[in-house]
């Protein structure tokens, strides 16, 4: 037979704190017999998708021709 889950306060406060700045994500609560006993958190950041700078190689050619090397 399984024991309760004890949530004190403390762990509300910790569970919360976690949860506070996240975006994107998962809390995993880890319980053994009837306590927390670990907390696992997983975070994820998004970045908007932007066109990427395509660099051409006409500066790098330049450059190198500049200095005499190839």
């Amino acid at each position: 037979m399984s024991k309760p889950l004890k949530v004190d306060e403390v762990w509300l406060e910790r569970i919360a704190g976690l949860l506070d700045d996240m975006e994107f994500g998962s809390l995993h609560i880890v319980v053994h017999e009837g306590q927390i006993v670990q907390m696992e958190k997983t975070e994820r950041k998004r970045f908007e998708n932007s066109p990427a700078r395509i660099e051409t190689g006409s500066r790098r050619t330049a450059a190198r021709s500049a200095d005499g090397n190839r």
